[in-house]
């Protein structure tokens, strides 16, 4: 404080005690000194005599610098006075003038420090470079890294209790059922149109609705559930003859019961249906496809060149050329993969299931499905999905049924219980069944001897 009056008052051009002199030598100046010259914003500093020359002024704003040298100056001015004011013991002490008088013994202040202390210091200017920012972000990440792996070190008393649970219950070493990619082994291949390969059976799902046949034997007065099977059977060994491909023959089936559930037709015309449905699916599927006269020949002569003609003309007409219609074999050939992808990928399950075997024993399957008219009750994909499922039960294939599977075929196990009773039976009654053409085809060496494997009984057990 002591400091601060005597700064003020040398502002002011007050009388500072040990400063009268500068008073004297200031006062001439002050009559000159310009009106509203200094407001409180300036300080004059008065310097000493150089040379026989007084100083000239200077005048400058008060920073916080520049305040805080006055400060310093003012303290030091104020320490001087009180050192001169001290006599040593106890001595008169004599002040302006005043009479002596017993002065009590001072205390030496301890020495405050220096104003310039109080001036902030600047900042320290680091230059950062492109490596320093690296070697910056490099530190961070290593901290992070540190404090992740102490954090995972740490193991919570949730954690050990889980742990421990699973151990007791055998679970800590189960292993995991993934979904294995089945269309890995394809990025290369164009024809296989990975990009669209999702969307086009997703498409036939909506389309399988829509083409799906009805129960039209209670429409049929002429015809049963028998004939229709002994048709089938005879297409099948027709289609073996002609080494037709296998989309030729589900398309023939498809169109068979397309054309019955809409028409009514004669007992006598039924073969001359199959006839002609036969050989509009070869000039849809096939790149050469069987003559008339080829299935003239074949028929014995049942039928002449005009009425295979006019019948097609009558099939064409009734379903409105629309051929283009999801069978079960579009499914099939998804869900083999997925299944054939799941053994490949799984060591196990390919020891014990032959890839080849089961693609056999899929189509053995899927064909006596085709063969008995209860199985229209299906759509196509279902159809394939039990067959496929049946198929694993019979070769002994496990998981019999894996996400894998459940993705790409999009039903559950419960879900196909129903139609895979069905395949199981038909291929329990095969043997001894006297429609016996699919039994043969897939009792060859060519295909596997598959049906000659014992059928899934176990399924037969389970509920739905």
């Amino acid at each position: 404080m002591a400091a601060r009056n005597i700064l003020q008052q040398q502002n002011r051009g007050e009388a500072v005690p040990g400063a009268i002199k500068q008073k004297n030598m200031a006062g001439a100046q002050g009559r000159n000194r310009k009106a509203l010259g200094d407001i409180g914003n300036m300080v004059t500093v008065r310097g000493g005599v150089e040379g026989g020359k007084p100083l000239p002024q200077v005048s400058r704003p008060i920073t916080r610098s520049f305040c805080a040298q006055l400060l310093a100056n003012a303290q030091a001015a104020a320490d001087n006075q009180k050192k001169s004011m001290v006599v040593n013991g106890d001595g008169p002490i004599v002040a302006n003038g005043a009479l002596p008088v017993k002065a009590a013994p001072v205390a030496r202040k301890p020495a405050q420090k220096k104003a310039a202390a109080i001036v902030k210091p600047m900042p320290e200017v680091i230059e950062i470079s492109p490596d320093t920012v690296e070697q910056v972000k490099e530190n961070k990440q290593k901290k992070k890294a540190a404090n992740d792996s102490s954090m995972k070190k740490a193991a919570t008393l949730t954690s050990t209790l889980t742990a421990r649970s699973k151990a007791a219950c055998g679970l800590s070493h189960k292993p995991k059922n993934q979904i294995v990619d089945i269309d890995a082994t394809d990025v290369n291949n164009e024809l296989a149109v990975l990009e669209y390969v999702e969307d086009i059976y997703t498409f036939y799902k909506i389309a399988e609705n829509e083409s799906r046949i009805h129960d039209y034997m209670d429409s049929q007065p002429e015809i049963n559930e028998r004939m229709r099977s002994i048709l089938i059977d005879w297409l099948i060994e027709v289609h073996q003859k002609f080494e037709l491909n296998q989309e030729t023959l589900y398309l023939t089936i498809n169109i068979v019961d397309r054309y019955l559930a809409v028409t009514t037709t004669s007992r006598r015309e039924l073969q001359l249906v199959g006839m002609s449905a036969m050989l509009i699916a070869s000039k849809y599927e096939e790149i050469w496809a069987p003559e008339v006269n080829d299935f003239v020949c074949i028929s014995d002569r049942a039928y002449d060149h005009e009425q295979v003609l006019g019948m097609e003309k009558r099939i064409l007409g009734q379903l409105e050329w629309y051929l283009t219609v999801p069978t079960p074999y579009v499914f099939l050939v998804r869900f083999i993969k997925a299944a054939v992808s799941d053994a490949h990928a799984n060591v196990a399950v390919l020891n014990s299931c032959n890839v080849t075997s089961m693609e056999n024993m899929v189509y053995f399957l899927a064909e006596l499905g085709l063969m008995n008219y209860a199985t229209n009750i299906y759509c196509s994909s279902m159809i394939a999905a039990s067959a496929v499922y049946v198929a694993r039960h019979a070769l002994n294939c496990s998981p019999f049924w894996n996400e894998t599977l459940k993705l790409h075929t999009g039903f559950s196990e419960s879900q196909l219980l129903g139609c895979a009773k069905l395949l199981v039976s038909y291929h329990m009654e095969a043997p001894q069944h006297k429609l016996r053409v699919i039994y043969k085809k897939y009792s060859s060496s060519h295909r596997g001897a598959v049906a000659l494997n014992p059928p899934a009984i176990s399924l037969l057990a389970l509920h739905e």
